[in-house]
């Protein structure tokens, strides 16, 4: 990661279809565009990789969170299953539609505990939100039979993982449907932008208008129907541009994983001589997107004698039990009710009654797990000097220790 480490001849020859029409917008202007809908062309051609039926571009990984859960009917009063890490956006996107978020542990996936979110469901659940977190699939299969089982609707959030599989399918297309991150540090990027993907073509059809204000898609995809609108949505259209350059990313993903998965078993070799070691659990190894290596040690104690010699390599490695953006105890806004509106939405209802309170220690597997993990981002381009530099800042720690 990330994906404009290969920006080159593809990206430009599909912008310049763009510019060479004049229109930036996704729909109408059908004579003055020449048939170039590059938005449309990325949402088959993602969905045809990815081998489900639907796919629905929008303006943000974060974005598609909410279009899919407004298109799944969550709403206020709903409860919303995700884990303790994850990015802040997805959950962000539970409360702006109105739900409330409910965390769950992570296990050495570092994705979604199945056995807590068993213990999470209520009677106001809607819908679960695993995150298939630093591109490495969660126990995607046993959530979506519990999904099933109590019938709620099972969201992937796939944001960090484009292109990652279980037994050759396709993370993403295991639940109800998945989303999708492209922006500027995703392994395949637009800059900003998103996708929605699913079988389900009613779902889709939802997704489809609701993004674009409620406007009707019945006629058309590549245009607006009649006018006529069922229910209201707001914008979160992708731009041509975004499309054209998703369309050549696209076609690079699978050589940026395999690179991307060549500089991971380098790092993975080096690290494995370092004394009780142990590696992420991956679901499915072979279908991992090697955006990440994560290795676990014994305790924190000896987790902080690693990184502290790594450091002083010039090659920390970053601990996520020490991270803001990612790691539910770091999320001082949401445990302090920290919003814009005056009257405390979404952690009040009107008149200012808290609808949900959060305990920063609620979560304590994941807190001893984080806290022995060291994680390092994947380049897709790491030259051998930089690669050198880390294995060997890995050997001497290892020794150190």
């Amino acid at each position: 990661m990330p994906g404009f480490e290969v920006f080159g001849d593809e990206e430009k020859k599909e912008i310049m279809d763009v510019l060479d029409t004049g229109i930036l917008f996704r729909y109408e202007f059908g004579e003055q565009r020449k048939d170039v809908y590059k938005v449309l062309e990325f949402e088959k051609k993602f969905a045809d990789y990815c081998g489900t039926g639907f796919a629905q571009a929008v303006t943000s990984g974060t974005a598609a969170l909410k279009v899919a859960m407004a298109a799944l009917g969550v709403g206020p009063g709903d409860e919303v299953i995700t884990q303790g890490f994850t990015f802040v956006a997805t959950w962000e996107a539970i409360l702006d539609i109105g739900a409330v978020p409910v965390f769950t542990e992570v296990d050495e996936t570092l994705n979604m505990d199945p056995a807590d979110l068993e213990k999470k469901i209520t009677d106001k659940t809607r819908c679960i939100i695993p995150v298939h977190m630093l591109g490495a699939q969660a126990r995607i299969t046993e959530i979506v039979e519990i999904g099933n089982r109590h019938n709620i609707a099972v969201l992937e959030d796939t944001a960090q993982a484009a292109g990652g599989r279980i037994n050759g399918q396709h993370l993403g297309t295991f639940g109800n449907c998945g989303t999708f991150s492209f922006d500027s540090v995703k392994t395949m990027t637009t800059g900003e932008g998103g996708m929605i993907i699913t079988a389900d073509e009613a779902l889709w059809r939802n997704m489809s208008e609701y993004q674009d204000h409620g406007h009707d898609h019945a006629v058309n995809p590549g245009g607006r129907g009649g006018e006529g609108r069922s229910f209201v949505g707001f914008n979160f259209r992708m731009m041509e541009l975004q499309g054209a350059i998703g369309i050549a990313q696209l076609a690079k993903l699978d050589a940026m994983i395999r690179s991307q998965k060549d500089h991971k078993n380098r790092l993975r070799n080096a690290a494995s001589a370092i004394p009780g070691v142990k590696f992420r659990t991956l679901v499915d190894e072979a279908g991992d997107t090697a955006t990440f290596f994560a290795f676990i040690l014994e305790t924190s104690e000896q987790c902080s004698r690693v990184n502290e010699v790594l450091q002083a390599e010039g090659v920390g490695a970053i601990n996520f039990s020490e991270n803001t953006w990612h790691f539910y105890p770091k999320w001082e806004h949401l445990f302090h009710g920290s919003t814009l509106a005056a009257g405390g939405w979404p952690f009040a209802e009107p008149g200012g009654k808290r609808r949900v309170v959060y305990d920063p220690e609620a979560l304590p597997q994941s807190a001893d797990i984080m806290s022995r993990t060291l994680v390092y981002p994947v380049s897709i381009k790491m030259s051998e000097e930089q690669l050198e530099k880390m294995c060997a800042a890995l050997e001497k720690a290892a020794e150190a220790i």
